[in-house]
């Protein structure tokens, strides 16, 4: 039992790191791109016209693009975290040692 958790709880921070990595390389853009996206629709429905370079809206458009980023590290890291701490408990008990029949037949004994 104590090997299980410890090989699921190394290979979850593995995952993490692998999350974190790829969020680094793929996600950062990403994640920046759909929310300024977001951002000018927001600035856009606003004002109802198409959006100025005020400040007001220079706010809201870099508010929701760190909001994408945030948004989107989170779910790189998350999910990368759970599928490493998925593998890491069928690793674990894949590596467990197994329960002989010798073993049963002597506390099914003690016991009556």
């Amino acid at each position: 039992m104590k090997t299980r958790i410890q090989v699921a709880k190394r290979l979850g921070l593995v995952g993490a790191g692998i999350g974190l990595t790829l969020f680094a390389l793929f996600g950062l853009l990403q994640g920046s791109l759909i929310g300024g996206a977001i951002g000018l629709d927001i600035v856009n429905s606003l004002y109802s016209t198409a959006a100025e370079p005020t400040l007001l809206a220079r706010v809201i458009i870099g508010a929701s693009m760190l909001a994408g980023v945030i948004v989107t590290g989170i779910l790189f890291v998350v999910f990368f975290s759970i599928a490493g701490l998925s593998v890491g408990y069928v690793v674990g008990w894949m590596a467990e040692p197994k329960a002989d029949a010798s073993a049963y037949q002597e506390t099914k004994s003690k016991t009556n």
